[in-house]
């Protein structure tokens, strides 16, 4: 075993593993808003995750089409798309609210879970319909951006794209963004409010209803986001892309805290150093019996760990926050 090559490699390791993690974290956040208010896992949101990415994609071969993908500077190409992809996702997961957890929510717990896995798998289907009809394609290829795909060497054996750059500056962005919401703002202070008693918050004249929809909003909007970003980070998305990095931002969401959103970006860099770190020494160190496609069950083995060990999560769960 090569020790010196093993050190090498670490860098790369690492700054791939804060990229992924990341990316995991952006998505995470959905999770953790809804259940921070409604003790809900939406598993419909991988895939309100991957509607932001054809958005997005849709949005990007659009302006291709028009010659404004070239003409335009590339921030305000990237604004564009990335509020389409928020947009669409969000009133998805709003309308998704209205009509299939709604009706269910003082129904038994198990009620609307077994929904939300229904309306993954309808997502999932429908938007293949969609594309079958108006592309005729399972896959789709986001149209490269020249600006985002240039790299910076930060050594002889570590480089970063502008893209990847991208990606953590929005996710910091965005968990900034949401700090402020949830603790200085009057929807947030309603926020907290329903999420300690939904009764009490009634009667001091907070619309339950419509702060359980606004919730949904934003975090369908930062799922749609995420879409984007992961579409232009990794270039091929299909109707069913999103439903391992949903199941792994819902670990990430587990391992740092459900509803608590420090613990969301936490529990994503986590997993993404954990899978990164995976991907890069696996093979070397088991001498082949095992390679980078084994780096999925780190995800789960975490999980898995953290429910026996520690079930709130690393910063703990942060489910009724007093207002």
């Amino acid at each position: 075993m090569d020790l010196d090559f093993l050190i090498a490699i670490l860098p790369q390791a690492l700054l791939d593993g804060l990229i992924l993690g990341f990316m995991y974290a952006l998505i995470a956040l959905g999770y953790t808003m809804v259940y921070g208010v409604l003790e809900f896992i939406n598993f419909a949101h991988s895939e309100i995750f991957i509607v932001g990415a054809f958005v997005g994609v849709e949005s990007l071969l659009a302006l291709q089409a028009t010659g404004a993908l070239e003409a335009l500077p590339w921030p305000l190409v990237l604004l564009l798309v990335l509020a389409a992809g928020m947009i669409v996702s969000g009133l998805l997961a709003v309308t998704v609210e209205r009509v299939a957890y709604r009706p269910l929510r003082h129904a038994p717990r198990l009620i609307p879970l077994i929904s939300a896995i229904g309306v993954s798998f309808f997502l999932q289907d429908f938007i293949r319909f969609i594309e079958s009809i108006w592309r005729n394609a399972f896959n789709l290829v986001y149209p490269s951006i020249e600006a985002l795909d240039h790299r910076f060497e930060i050594t002889t054996r570590v480089d970063v794209s502008v893209k990847s750059l991208v990606v953590i500056a929005a996710a910091l962005g965005m968990l900034g963004i949401l700090h402020v919401v949830v603790h200085r703002t009057k929807v947030g202070t309603a926020m907290r409010a329903v999420a300690e008693d939904q009764t009490a918050a009634s009667l001091m004249g907070v619309n339950i209803n419509v702060i359980i929809s606004l919730t949904f909003l934003i975090g369908g909007a930062m799922g749609g986001a995420a879409g984007v970003l992961f579409g232009i980070q990794y270039g091929l998305i299909n109707p069913y892309s999103g439903f391992i990095p949903g199941i792994k931002a819902f670990t990430a969401a587990v391992l740092g805290g459900i509803g608590n959103i420090p613990g969301a970006m936490l529990g994503g860099l986590v997993l993404g150093f954990l899978e990164a770190l995976a991907a890069s020494y696996l093979s070397t160190l088991t001498g082949g019996a095992f390679g980078a496609e084994y780096k999925d069950i780190f995800a789960f083995s975490v999980l898995i760990l953290i429910l026996i060990f520690r079930p709130r999560g690393l910063l703990g769960e942060v489910v009724r926050e007093r207002a």
